[in-house]
């Protein structure tokens, strides 16, 4: 798998400076953590999931949730968990070689040592499980489940625990809360791939939902919980983990209250008007500044709903060649002594020691998703990867 590998060669030449590199469901829990990318969910009921799955590999997808929780009915679950079973068989018996980490989001810890008994060898598909309302008392029977799997199994399977529990949200039990996460997912770091957000269930305490006109970081209440998940658990000290952004659930928008939020001159530059227009139909403004947001707040991927979130997630997630030059001067081994320097664009100070954490989280998602060349901007990788 490599991120944008559903391009054309020679397109994939023309945009970038450095194209992604190629990882596999057994690369190291660094880099796949950083390539998640845009993690596109499915009910685990589809009748044809094997089918989409492969569909949507040929559109740029690189990891996938398959639901047995929220997204369906509680009636639903015992032909959830069997369709699961026939579809990874069907996966299995075509032989693909690429496709993208797929992950099961269970409801109780015993469904995880039971379906990986239950896949059997098409278990060799699965690249873990995510773990709903993660706190450390609900959290470590779960972390226990599937290091039960995995030597039953006798293949490494990752954890993805969804922080969205009310004791989270609620202040007079937040830190409380999160300290309890850390010590769970810091016994088990080896296996802990990425935490994950549930702001719509933040939302749900409080009878709230925002509107495609509004990011998570309008709804004040939301937004200081991501701050202060990002502050306990995102660290860049070496005790942190990855944390994806928040789900975007809107996908086609029939009226506006407030101007669109995704600038004319961009689109005009590389000729992309209509592009811009069909954005701006499907609410894609309200997730592309979402995005932004979210890398903004140190979250690194985010959770989708729709196949159309997909490629602006990973879009964005490219990085620039300004920022590639910057990352790049800032860790030469020259630079270890610290002090200042102007940056190769003569535009930003480079301060050596404090912005040396960031460099090197930039670099590790240019290894990933690649480095633009210097005249290719969002628009140019959005048109690209716009399935014909």
């Amino acid at each position: 798998m490599r991120h944008f590998g559903h391009i054309a060669p020679e397109v994939r030449q023309r945009l970038f400076h450095q194209e992604p590199t190629a990882f596999t469901a057994d690369s190291p829990s660094r880099l796949l953590s950083a390539a998640l990318g845009a993690t596109l969910y499915s009910p685990a009921t589809r009748p044809h999931l094997a089918d989409d799955i492969v569909k949507q590999t040929e559109r740029g997808v690189v990891s996938m949730v398959l639901c047995l929780e929220d997204s369906i009915g509680d009636e639903d679950v015992p032909y959830g968990e069997e369709n699961l079973v026939r579809q990874f068989a069907d996966l299995a018996g075509r032989g693909l070689a690429d496709l993208p980490l797929l992950f099961i989001r269970v409801r109780v810890p015993d469904q995880i040592p039971d379906l990986v008994r239950r896949l059997g060898p098409a278990a060799r598909l699965l690249s873990g499980f995510v773990m709903p309302k993660f706190t450390e008392e609900r959290g470590i029977p779960f972390l226990e489940a599937l290091q039960s799997a995995e030597a039953q199994s006798g293949r490494r399977l990752f954890a993805m625990p969804v922080l969205e529990s009310p004791e989270l949200l609620y202040r007079e039990s937040r830190v409380e809360t999160l300290e309890g996460i850390f010590r769970a997912v810091d016994k088990y770091r080896e296996r802990v791939l990425a935490l994950r957000l549930g702001v719509t269930d933040f939302c749900s305490s409080y009878g709230l939902r925002r509107a495609p006109d509004m990011t998570a970081y309008d709804v004040q209440i939301v937004a200081s919980v991501i701050a202060d998940v990002v502050n306990m658990l995102g660290r860049a000290d070496g005790t942190g983990f990855t944390v994806t952004g928040p789900v975007w659930e809107y996908f086609r928008v029939q009226e506006r209250m407030f101007k669109p939020q995704l600038r004319r001159s961009p689109f005009l530059e590389g000729q992309a008007e209509e592009l811009r227009e069909a954005l701006l139909e499907h609410a894609m403004d309200g997730l592309l500044r979402e995005i932004t947001l979210d890398q903004a707040n140190g979250l690194l991927g985010k959770t989708c709903i729709h196949p159309s979130h997909v490629l602006p997630v990973h879009a964005l997630s490219v990085v620039s060649h300004e920022e590639f030059s910057d990352a790049q001067d800032i860790l030469r081994p020259e630079r270890g002594g610290g002090g200042v320097l102007r940056s190769a664009y003569t535009n930003k100070m480079n301060e050596v020691k404090p912005h040396r954490a960031w460099a090197e989280r930039t670099l590790l998602r240019a290894e990933v998703f690649g480095v633009a060349n210097e005249d290719v901007g969002f628009v140019d990788l959005l048109a690209a990867g716009i399935p014909t």
